[in-house]
């Protein structure tokens, strides 16, 4: 028993100091505000994610169900919306927009759905169109299997890349030593289909017998951010850790990012999950935080409003609820700079059509961050 617990506090202290290697550039709080932060959107309890539309109204997820229209200062409760496992992190989750939107009219949501004939629900992907403050022509793209009442890590973000592949994310639902590692499960991946729920013929397991073949990578444990790099065109994600070892991943076709046999993070209770923090075989983050931060909705900066943050990386944190911006060296991290400390828990963030960043909050709605002169 006392060697167990002495094993324990050195693989803790081990790990400590391995990741204060990638922790001498902690999170400050800048010397100056280059912003106001102006409530844009208000009563919305948990906006867990928006979109824009092409007359610049915004489509915004309510996680208990809601998917509301906003324009000009007035709220619209969209109508035939699908029905939602609303259950710890389950609910109603990402929104974005077809990238031909204009052409098409497709708008992709994730959510936690029961469908299946298990008690519970998992991740779902829908495709739909909105026509006169409903949504029409729904199409459910993919299903995660099989239910669980488990109310934690659905994911879940979309994103298309420059191909106009759709990517996805499902969080392995509380299951890690079950789901991640195995291809033939869902949980703990990133899917990449087609816009209509194809499954690409050079998807990396599409000949290997019993795989779900619409899994492009594989071995995450719960990823609440995805995005396209805007300038390599690369999906990036960032996904939560146990106690410690959130991570920033560039997701590469095929490849295991590791969880559980690989972490930076311990369990809650602090004792330690492995003592990998690598393997080969298996992808290193390109970033990872101890403390966990809790990583929510992720951006990239194009915009050049505010002052020296053109390329950073924008990142909300829920459990030190504030944005958290870091600054980029490629895909290395120099800094990192807290913003909106103490104003709530950020779930979303977005560089609207605008030039602008706008930032959900949960129990306040959206943000729009005012460059100050």
């Amino acid at each position: 028993m006392k060697n167990s617990i002495i094993l324990n506090l050195l693989f803790v202290v081990t790990l400590n100091f391995s990741c204060a290697q990638n922790t001498d550039n902690k999170a400050t709080a800048p010397k100056e505000s280059v912003f106001t932060a102006k409530l844009f959107v208000d009563e919305v309890q948990i906006p867990w994610g928006f979109t824009f539309l092409p007359d610049k109204s915004i489509l915004i997820t309510e996680k208990e169900g809601k998917l509301i229209h906003f324009d000009d200062g007035k709220k619209t409760i969209i109508d035939n919306v699908p029905e939602v496992y609303n259950r710890g992190q389950g609910g109603l989750l990402d929104i974005t927009l077809h990238p031909k939107y204009t052409e098409n009219g497709w708008i992709y949501l994730t959510y936690a759905s029961t469908d299946g004939n298990e008690k519970g629900g998992h991740t779902a992907i829908m495709r739909a169109k909105l026509k006169n403050s409903s949504l029409t022509e729904k199409q459910v793209l993919y299903k995660a299997t099989p239910n669980t009442t488990k109310g934690q890590h659905f994911g879940s973000r979309i994103a298309f890349d420059n191909e106009g592949y759709l990517y996805f994310s499902i969080g392995e639902r509380g299951e890690r030593d079950i789901n991640p590692q195995n291809i033939k499960r869902d949980g703990g991946k990133i899917y990449r289909i087609h816009d209509d729920g194809r499954i690409p013929k050079d998807n990396p397991f599409i000949n290997e017998k019993g795989a779900k073949t619409a899994i492009y990578s594989y071995g995450h444990r719960n990823p609440q951010g995805l995005i396209k790099h805007p300038v390599t065109g690369e999906i990036w994600d960032n996904e939560h850790g146990p106690r410690g070892g959130d991570e920033i991943n560039i997701i590469k076709k095929g490849a295991n990012y590791g969880w559980p046999l690989v972490t930076y993070g311990i369990n809650y209770g602090g004792t330690p999950i492995t003592d990998k923090t690598e393997m080969k075989g298996m992808e290193q983050p390109i970033h990872y935080w101890v403390p966990s931060i809790a990583p929510s909705g992720m951006e990239y900066v194009t915009t050049d409003k505010y002052k020296n943050w053109k390329g950073s990386l924008l990142v909300g944190s829920l459990a030190f609820q504030y944005l958290e911006r870091l600054v980029l060296d490629g895909s290395k991290v120099t800094a990192r700079e807290k913003l909106m400390e103490g104003l709530g828990r950020v779930r979303a963030v977005k560089e609207g059509p605008d030039g602008y960043i706008y930032v959900a909050v949960e129990g306040k709605g959206i943000y729009k961050l005012i460059p100050k002169k």
